[in-house]
């Protein structure tokens, strides 16, 4: 099986020249990564090739690395059922580039670019309706970003004057607390009810 997906991965790359920018298997895993340009062109010759066939578009998904330039990646999971095969595709983009969607290939392809956009905030061109999926309409930021805060920038609550919801900025009445768990007023004792079980099997292996 891997060489045949090495021989397939050269096939590839032989086909579509410098779309592809390079192969690698890993773990019995193929995958490309390709420009993000030539995204369509390549999804629809992995689909459409005789000696692909990758009629099934199992995922989209994304992945942050924000100390990168272009720190959002984009992963297209594909499968052949006629082969036996499966591929991964890769490419990266940038918080400002959006990125061509694959729904006119694969209408699967709609909900996964939808949730993209909601937890990244990438952009997908002639998404048929490119709208949050996973958290509300007045949400901000997107909340897989890693640089996204854990406690995100708005908070929802139920207003009884107003009788609906309401959404207000985070208000932390502390931002950092340095927890001292050596101090009594923490509760915390300096040796914990066993300790001295481990503490006296450490001194035998020293003997």
């Amino acid at each position: 099986m891997d060489q045949a997906l090495k021989e397939l991965g050269k096939y590839v790359q032989d086909t579509l020249g410098d779309a592809v920018t390079s192969t690698t298997m890993r773990l019995g895993e193929l995958s490309i990564e390709i420009n993000r340009d030539d995204v369509l062109k390549i999804i629809k010759f992995l689909r459409d090739d005789v000696n692909c066939q990758f009629l099934t578009l199992l995922d989209v998904c994304g992945v942050d690395y924000p100390e990168d330039d272009e720190r959002f990646e984009i992963v297209y999971h594909m499968l052949s059922m006629t082969h036996n095969n499966r591929i991964r595709i890769k490419l990266r983009t940038d918080e400002d580039t959006p990125v061509a969607s694959v729904t006119s290939l694969f209408s699967s392809a709609n909900w996964w670019e939808r949730e993209i956009w909601d937890l990244f905030g990438v952009a997908f061109i002639d998404h048929p309706d490119l709208r949050r999926i996973l958290t509300d309409y007045g949400f901000e930021g997107h909340p897989l970003r890693k640089d996204f805060p854990l406690t995100g920038y708005v908070e929802v609550r139920y207003d009884d004057a107003q009788k609906r919801i309401v959404y207000e900025p985070v208000k932390l009445t502390q931002e950092f607390r340095s927890f001292d768990f050596l101090s009594p007023w923490e509760g915390v004792q300096r040796m914990l009810p066993g300790d001295e079980k481990a503490e006296d099997a450490t001194k035998e292996v020293a003997k």
